[in-house]
């Protein structure tokens, strides 16, 4: 799939209403690529890759200073120059520039009894929505290219994913006291996604140490003339899941967790654990991290994303974006070390070890990857990330892997430069 890049939100006062304020912003985000291999997971051919991505955005927002009404609108390009990805799910010919948010709300933090007050969103139009961390939906981010396909193609910057916003939704949450509720209503317009709607509901619980949220997702349709059989399940299918977070020790220990079950034409399921400690007492507090996450043979990953950096929910830079398994039968166990050097350098080493459940009847996406990651902030307007990563596959396509060409370990290479205003 991809990993969506989420660069420090900026912005320029334009206007100043009195009650609300009218900010621009300007966003660009460029990747350099390479990879060893290709994998079969696309159109890919045995060879190396050397790619590149683009993406600007540039948006206006109305921004209440307490509560009022808000809103955003902006376009967005999207480019990718060079081989195409290493998936083949871009070619490098993709340009295109379209609209992407384009959505007005309302926001009053003050409902009710001054002493204990009610919280009020609501919102409509085009905008990204994401539920929890990700797991389920983090924005409608996949972003194919012309290589599958005219059909298909969505204006490339895959690995980037500069598009986020769902066609229409209507959101409206309610909070009172570390409760809030959540109603919500999407649609894509993303072929690859066969232009999935869905409805949300969600209710979460936040007790300060804490917080535990129930979420229900019910597919509503999709688009037939799209839909393969896989995606034609989501018409009518419904989605239960409980997530949680916990810190204890005085914050040093956290525990992350979420239990998700499909009922579609079959009984799918996934979960995750995630014990995090953080060493506070050295130097860039740097924080040790262990996951496993298990997804059944199925299991349809809808709109996951990455909402706390790199490795969620996109797990292993070459697994998840183009070897596999894309959050879908398997099991992946993740060892994380990441920490700071100084407020604007952080550094990250993460390593996988996947495993395929069914090789019999899907391509065995068992592997290992290790990801090794700076991101640096040198000043308020720039980003830099470089990240190398090392994949060695099980299998390679011809045994029944993806990796084509051979079962060797292949070496990854990327630099992402963002400057945002």
């Amino acid at each position: 799939m991809l990993l969506a890049a989420t660069l420090p939100a900026q912005g320029y006062e334009m206007a100043d209403l009195g009650h609300s304020t009218v900010d621009i912003d300007i966003q660009a985000l460029l990747g350099a690529f390479h990879s060893d291999r290709g994998y079969a997971t696309g159109a890919a051919e045995t060879r190396r890759y050397r790619w590149q991505e683009g993406v600007l955005t540039l948006g206006a927002e109305l921004n209440p200073k307490e509560s009022g009404l808000y809103g955003r609108v902006s376009t967005v390009g999207t480019a990718t120059w060079g081989d195409g990805d290493a998936a083949g799910f871009t070619s490098g010919n993709e340009r295109e520039l379209e609209l992407e948010d384009a959505f007005l709300g309302y926001r009053n933090e003050s409902l009710g009894d001054p002493g204990s007050p009610w919280r009020l969103d609501v919102s409509a139009g085009r905008q990204p929505i994401t539920l929890g961390d990700g797991f389920l939906v983090a924005g409608d981010a996949t972003s194919l290219g012309d290589a599958l396909g005219e059909e298909l193609d969505r204006g490339g910057a895959y690995y980037l994913a500069g598009r986020q916003a769902f066609d229409r939704t209507a959101v409206v949450a309610l909070g009172r006291e570390g409760w809030q509720g959540q109603v919500a209503w999407f649609e894509s317009d993303n072929p690859a996604q066969a232009s999935t709607e869905m409805a949300a509901l969600t209710l979460s619980h936040d007790h300060g140490s804490g917080l535990v949220e129930a979420t229900y997702l019910r597919g509503l349709g999709v688009d037939e003339a799209e839909a393969d059989e896989f995606l034609a399940q989501r018409d009518g299918m419904d989605v239960y899941s409980l997530r949680f977070e916990q810190s204890l020790l005085d914050e040093a220990f956290s525990l992350r967790g979420e239990l998700a079950h499909q009922r579609k034409d079959s009984r799918e399921n996934a979960w995750y654990l995630e014990p995090a400690w953080t060493f506070s007492g050295l130097p860039g507090q740097p924080t040790l991290s262990l996951r496993y996450s298990r997804f059944s043979e199925a299991w349809d990953p809808l709109f996951f994303g990455a909402t706390r950096g790199y490795g969620t929910w996109f797990q292993g830079e070459v697994a998840a974006n183009y070897a596999g398994p894309f959050n879908s039968n398997a099991e992946v166990w993740r060892l994380g070390l990441e920490g700071s050097i100084n407020e604007s350098l952080n550094l990250g080493l993460l390593a996988y070890d996947f495993s395929s459940r069914d090789r019999v009847d899907q391509p065995d996406m068992g592997g290992r990857e290790v990801n090794l990651y700076v991101e640096w902030l040198p000043t308020e307007w720039l980003y830099v990330s470089p990240l190398l990563g090392w994949y060695a596959p099980d299998r390679s396509a011809a045994q029944g892997g993806t990796q084509l060409g051979d079962d060797d370990t292949s070496f990854y290479a990327q630099l992402l430069v963002g400057v945002f205003f």
